[in-house]
């Protein structure tokens, strides 16, 4: 199969639950305001369908501005909450790449870039023979990892990043964020950030506070603009574009 490439990032988690939508939310809603014409892609989506309230395709529609609809975010949806492989085989459905790989091809014509928000971690199984990093590479896309800021993340993100690289998918940079309550006082949040930057040679571009509920649009924004480095973002973007 040829590479489906295009320009943007490949959100990626070093978990479940990271908060990776919120951060791929954010992130387009934030770039779309500042004048980059930016789309938001879910290729796979488990444990709810697109249209439902709560859903990650409804919450990537509502909080990044795209006019895109959520069954258009998110072609593939599966109602066991699952990994993608063995969601889509409760549904009576056999995944390909193939079938992965077209489901993004309305919002490659709509949008100048993508964020294309992977499920779980990399080596999540999607088909019987490939993982979500699979998806990765054949879409050409650098990664940008989300870890929990809190103890044990260095471990996590280490390994993520090393894993990526020996797969050939090159990680752009980290982002942070305070997923579970459970870390708020958590002394290591002091020098994550610095120890994956050091051990792990990659950039981590911000680290996102846990954000209050129930969260406006206006709100996640302004966390985004005042915790993440949004220029190093799009200037990564834009360059990637130019090398395609």
């Amino acid at each position: 199969m040829n590479e489906q490439r295009c320009a943007g990032l490949f959100i990626a988690g070093t978990d479940t639950g990271v908060g990776k939508t919120i951060v791929t939310a954010g992130l387009a809603a934030a770039l779309r305001e500042d004048g980059l014409e930016i789309g938001v892609w879910k290729p796979v989506m488990s444990g709810a369908l697109a249209h439902e309230d709560g859903s990650d395709a409804a919450f990537l529609h509502t909080f990044s501005g795209v006019a895109d609809l959520p069954d258009e975010i998110a072609p593939l949806v599966f109602p066991q909450p699952l990994t993608p492989l063995l969601a889509a085989r409760a549904a009576n459905h056999e995944l390909t790449m193939e079938q992965v790989l077209q489901g993004g091809e309305l919002l490659k014509k709509r949008h100048r870039f993508l964020l294309v928000e992977g499920a779980g971690g990399l080596a999540v199984p999607l088909t019987e023979t490939e993982m979500m990093i699979d998806l990765a590479r054949k879409l050409g896309l650098p990664l940008l990892l989300v870890a929990r800021d809190g103890l044990g993340t260095i471990n996590h993100t280490l390994l993520s990043v090393w894993y990526a690289r020996e797969q050939g998918v090159p990680v752009a940079g980290v982002l942070l964020n305070e997923a579970d309550a459970d870390f708020a006082d958590d002394a290591s949040k002091a020098s994550n950030a610095s120890m994956i930057e050091r051990y792990g040679q990659v950039k981590v571009w911000g680290s996102l506070p846990r954000l209050r509920k129930p969260l406006s649009r206006p709100d996640l924004i302004a966390a985004i603009r005042q915790h993440v480095n949004l220029g190093a973002i799009a200037a990564h973007i834009l360059g990637e574009e130019g090398t395609r």
